[in-house]
């Protein structure tokens, strides 16, 4: 039972975005909580049919079978009281009468996932509310999934969502693949929204998770979407994928058993997931083809030098080179935090402690800890002192954790 339970929720988490993304493209946009209502009350039909009568031999053909026959017996009923009903107490006439069929092929899934893909990363949706409908309508995550990775509670992600839904009605947002002259501008926007979403996953901010696998694979599983066709498979694109690819190539070393994050250094490099590796080093080839440079290559390359060992010959003077034409590029603090790490590992602490303590940035935890790292070389009660401060800032129980062990190990 336990077993069948696992295989529907992962049924579920693959076909219902597809089911809606179908759907909302055949009747438009404005019926996506329609579309949303129709496949979760075909997985609720199909958890009561396959306990009481067994798994089809075809699950997903099943379900979407009985969407199909539900979408259009929704539909149909709704054009009767449109038609008929309507008319006759405010003289409205507008109907939708729908097609004899719905289109399930995988080709118009993918078209239809992308086309979604777009609608959803609107400019007129704020970045946050884009990265919450990507996770309920692209990657169906649950309300109290997406709440716990917002840290935030149901009512609040719901009425999130109900705002962002409304959005995309008021401002009539439809299906379609932007214009040519609009594609580089909006293309830009999508690819910032799974970069968002992909930084969700990697710095997770849950109570018990510094890692969400899930949250990361799902933003790799969009970009992968975007290089099956011509107009979005750019060379951001492929420089966006091989940074997920590298970072990802890292995960299980990145974790230890009880769940704390194992740093850099201490990594068992036969964890790393050589063939995510290699198809990075693929998607990096091929992010060269075009003559612009942006962050996401400058980034790919970093991360493809942190899939080295940490003993590389030249490793930390390519990271901070890289990390100072990123900043150049591009300034943001977190960015100026990771060159200065660089600096340490490549010219030594005394360089780098005088250009940490030009950053002051204030309550951040992850500076704490960086001059809490770079005072251990000479100044122990001084290092303790800003490990306590990171402890204190940090914003979940397994970071506190994590910078305990560190203080632990210092005195």
């Amino acid at each position: 039972m336990q077993e069948n339970t696992l295989y529907l929720k992962e049924l579920f988490q693959q076909e219902f975005v597809k089911m809606v993304a179908v759907i909302s493209k055949q009747f438009g946009l404005q019926y996506i909580e329609t579309a949303e209502d129709i496949v979760s009350d075909t997985f609720l039909q199909a958890t009561e049919t396959w306990t009481n009568k067994g798994m089809p031999e075809n699950p997903a053909a099943w379900l979407y079978t009985v969407a199909k026959r539900k979408t259009l017996y929704h539909f149909r009923r709704n054009n009767i009281y449109t038609r008929k009903v309507l008319p006759a107490i405010t003289n409205k006439e507008e109907s939708i009468v729908p097609k004899e069929d719905i289109n399930f092929s995988p080709q118009h899934i993918k078209d239809s996932q992308l086309q979604m893909l777009f609608a959803i990363c609107t400019p007129a949706i704020a970045s946050e509310a884009q990265i919450g409908l990507a996770l309920r309508i692209l990657c169906g995550f649950g309300i109290d999934e997406i709440a716990e990775a917002f840290l935030s509670n149901k009512e609040a992600i719901n009425k999130r969502l109900f705002r962002a839904k409304e959005k995309l009605r008021t401002e009539q947002v439809s299906m379609e693949m932007p214009p040519e002259k609009e594609l580089p501008e909006r293309l830009q926007n999508v690819l910032h929204i799974i970069y968002l979403l992909f930084n969700e996953g990697y710095f997770s901010q849950t109570q018990n998770e510094v890692l969400r696998k899930d949250l990361c694979f799902e933003a790799l599983r969009l970009g992968l979407l975007l290089t099956d066709y011509a107009a979005t498979n750019q060379p951001e694109t492929n420089a966006l994928i091989a940074l997920m690819c590298f970072h990802a190539s890292r995960f299980t070393a990145r974790q230890a058993g009880n769940d704390l994050p194992v740093l850099y250094e201490q990594q068992d490099i036969s964890l790393w997931d050589t063939r995510l590796i290699h198809q990075g080093m693929l998607f990096l080839h091929n992010s060269a083809s075009g003559n612009t440079i942006s962050p996401y290559h400058l980034e790919a390359r970093i991360a493809y030098w942190h899939c080295h060992p940490d003993n590389t010959p030249g490793k930390w003077q390519q990271i901070l080179s890289l990390y100072n034409e990123l900043l150049f590029m591009n300034y943001s603090p977190s960015a100026a935090l990771n060159r200065t790490y660089a600096l340490y590992k490549a010219d030594g602490w005394e360089v780098a402690l005088k250009e940490a303590e030009k950053l002051q940035l204030i309550n951040n935890h992850f500076y704490s800890m960086l001059l809490g790292e770079l005072y251990t070389h000479s100044n122990l009660p001084k290092a303790i002192q800003y490990f306590e401060e990171a402890r204190m800032l940090a914003k979940t129980v397994t970071e506190k954790r994590h910078i305990q062990q560190r203080i632990a190990q210092l005195t």
